[in-house]
């Protein structure tokens, strides 16, 4: 993933120009100077996650927990009537048709 993003980035600092009319201030040096401190090692570059976890905050044992089969058949066991009424509140309906009060 590191190497596919690094060669991003060197694409990115081949398409985007050093302006030397603005010296200290330019978009292109700048892209340039941070790809080479993100990237020392080139492709080799290890990229570290700033934390572990994601956009929901959850981390990988709670994600691990919620996508067990056990946890799936819980679901499966829930009160069918009240997974059906989720269902049909949240299945893809026809713009035309008015939602059910």
């Amino acid at each position: 993933m590191a190497a596919s993003r690094y060669r991003r980035f060197l694409k990115l600092c081949e398409e985007w120009p050093v302006d030397e009319t603005k010296r200290g201030r330019d978009l292109g040096a700048y892209l340039r100077q941070r790809v080479a401190q993100a990237f020392r090692e080139g492709e080799n570059t290890q990229y570290p996650r700033p934390r572990e976890t994601s956009f929901s905050g959850l981390s990988l044992e709670e994600y691990k927990l919620i996508l067990s089969t056990d946890t799936l058949e819980e679901l499966k066991e829930m009160d069918k009537s009240l997974w059906k009424k989720l269902q049909e509140k949240f299945a893809s309906k026809d713009p035309e048709e008015k939602p059910k009060a």
